[in-house]
C-alpha cells in the first residue's frame, strides 16, 4: 500500500504555493514552471510532483508536452479544513463592526 502525502505538509512550503499561484491562472509545463524559480529544473519537477501525489496538481498531456494545471478537486480537503475558522472570524469581525458602528453613532 503506497502511502499518500500530507496535503497541508505539501502546501507548507512557499515553492510550492506559488507553483500552484502559477497554475490556478493557466496550464504550464514543467519548463514554464521552473522558469519562474532561481532553482534548478529538477527540484522544481520534485516540488511538482509532491502537488501531483497530493492530488493539487493534475497533469495533461498535449502532444509531446505534460501541462500541469489546478486540480480544484485536490484544493478541498484544505477548503473544508479552512471553512469553520473562516466562519469563526467573519462572525467575530461582523460583532466588531457591530461594536464600532454603535460607538460611532452614539459620538
Amino acid at each position: 500500500m503506497k502511502l499518500r502525502r500530507d496535503v497541508f505538509q505539501a502546501i507548507a512550503d512557499p515553492t510550492r504555493r506559488t507553483i500552484i499561484t502559477l497554475v490556478a491562472f493557466q496550464a504550464m509545463t514543467p519548463s514554464a514552471i521552473a522558469g519562474n524559480f532561481d532553482a534548478a529544473r529538477q527540484t522544481i519537477s520534485k516540488h511538482i510532483q509532491i502537488l501531483t501525489e497530493c492530488n493539487i496538481l493534475e497533469q495533461e498531456q498535449i502532444g509531446r508536452e505534460i501541462h500541469y494545471r489546478l486540480n480544484p478537486d485536490g484544493m478541498k480537503e484544505i477548503a473544508d479544513f479552512i471553512e469553520p475558522f473562516r466562519k469563526f472570524w467573519d462572525g467575530r469581525f461582523n460583532r466588531l463592526e457591530s461594536v464600532m458602528k454603535r460607538h460611532q453613532s452614539k459620538k
